[in-house]
């Protein structure tokens, strides 16, 4: 099982390949399918997995990928535990703006079994946006799915003048103020 690497394969052509990395099977699957119904002018593929490492590669079948996205339940420690330990088999160049972490959850700060503090030091830690989002509800599922769309086509280099990396930088810098 095999680390991560942002840099090993070529990009394809107008297209761009998303990994969402989380415990709660339901919210990834909600969260791709609007992301696939929004209109877009690039290709994407979305690949779901509970956790990290991937399953070894067989014959290079696995594609470049872009963006990966970490969703971290506020309700579940299991959640955070999970995403901390995947972290281990994502090589450090994809932290140079090609990750994310999505706090789901948040309409329900009553249920909240995750500490916000250990959220935000992991952002800091690895250089990465965090999102905050309810995707439980349909309106905010369809913004989050437009603007990791954005932040997709942002990464996969099909925005002129932007790199994934400046992109973070900004993402991060905004969380500051």
């Amino acid at each position: 099982m095999a680390v991560v690497r942002p840099f090993d394969k070529l990009p394809a052509l107008n297209s761009a390949v998303l990994l969402l990395v989380g415990s709660d099977e339901g919210l990834q699957r909600k969260l791709a399918e609007a992301m696939l119904r929004e209109k877009k002018s690039f290709k994407i593929s979305i690949h779901l997995t509970t956790s990290l490492p991937l399953p070894a590669e067989r014959d290079h079948l696995r594609p470049r990928i872009d963006l990966i996205v970490f969703m971290i339940d506020i309700k579940s420690k299991y959640s955070l535990k999970n995403v901390e330990a995947s972290l281990a088999h994502v090589d450090a160049n994809f932290f140079l703006g090609k990750v994310c972490f999505l706090v789901t959850g948040v309409g329900r700060v009553n249920y909240c079994s995750v500490e916000m503090n250990a959220i935000w030091k992991l952002g800091e830690m690895y250089c990465s946006p965090v999102l905050f989002c309810e995707l439980e509800l349909e309106g905010i599922r369809n913004a989050t799915a437009q603007r990791l769309l954005r932040m997709l086509q942002i990464c996969a280099g099909h925005v002129p003048g932007i790199s994934a990396l400046s992109f973070g930088t900004l993402m991060r810098n905004s969380t500051d103020d």
